[in-house]
């Protein structure tokens, strides 16, 4: 086993090295994970990385305690006037989504609770998902008048296909595990008894696999699928911030804060 400081020295951010598996954890367990602009873009600095490292065969991202991600902590309390810190942490998920895309070994998700926001991202930009019966998927960005992001818009619709894609964003609807698997969003859902026994059944399979061919055939799945995803993360950035300086996105941190329904005005 490597150390973590091998790749990445981050306290958010764990990553180790053994048998060929990168294991690469988010962990900010008290807020589910929620993501930082240091953490997605260590996210990526690792994935860089192990690119190059041939002792890597297949990277495995999932996180501490109770869920896999709730997405980037974009509120308005924690976002500079002129929108700095939103532009950086939108910057590093695209960084991260794009680097996972790219690596060319297989990036297997291990979702084992919820994947809100920017999670689903992270999770839908890896090769195969492999969900706990108790995971859950969210894109709640509408509920705060925002809007997908971190390639979200190109990611969902590539799974799932336009319409239940409009759907899960447009009414920020949760999408249990099992209805995820029905709807094609995940490679497979399992007891969460099960869970970790299954994610290294399947992490065994890819190590001991043909690098060269599972390289080219996740290179390959990926240009047929993913040719929106750069263009994606254009209209995204440049969407979400104009939105985060909105009076909607005001009013619907405020109405989510004090547990009520947000009353949006802007047209």
């Amino acid at each position: 086993m490597t150390s973590t400081e091998t790749y990445l020295s981050l306290d958010d951010l764990t990553v180790v090295l053994r048998d060929g598996v990168l294991t690469v954890t988010l962990n900010r367990p008290d807020s589910l994970n929620s993501l930082t602009a240091e953490m997605l873009g260590g996210i990526a600095d690792v994935l860089t990385r192990a690119a190059a490292d041939p002792a890597v065969r297949v990277v495995r991202l999932g996180g501490a305690g109770r869920g896999f991600s709730s997405g980037a902590g974009i509120s308005e309390n924690d976002q500079t006037a002129d929108g700095h810190d939103a532009k950086a942490v939108l910057d590093a998920a695209n960084r991260a989504v794009a680097a996972i895309v790219a690596l060319p070994k297989p990036v297997v998700a291990a979702v084992h609770g919820p994947a809100a926001g920017v999670g689903v991202s992270l999770a839908l930009a890896c090769d195969i998902v492999l969900a706990s019966e108790k995971a859950f998927f969210l894109l709640a960005f509408t509920k705060i008048g925002l809007m997908p992001d971190g390639g979200a818009s190109a990611l969902v619709a590539a799974a799932i296909g336009r319409i239940r894609a409009m759907r899960m964003a447009l009414l920020a609807e949760r999408l249990s595990a099992t209805e995820a698997h029905e709807f094609g969003l995940v490679s497979g859902v399992y007891p969460a008894d099960d869970f970790e026994t299954e994610v290294d059944r399947v992490l065994a399979i890819l190590v001991a696999g043909p690098a060269v061919a599972l390289r080219k055939t996740k290179q390959a799945i990926n240009a047929a699928t993913l040719t929106e995803l750069e263009g994606a993360f254009d209209r995204e950035s440049e969407g979400q911030l104009q939105l985060l300086g909105s009076h909607d996105f005001r009013e619907g941190t405020r109405a989510f804060q004090q547990r009520r329904s947000a009353e949006f005005t802007d047209s």
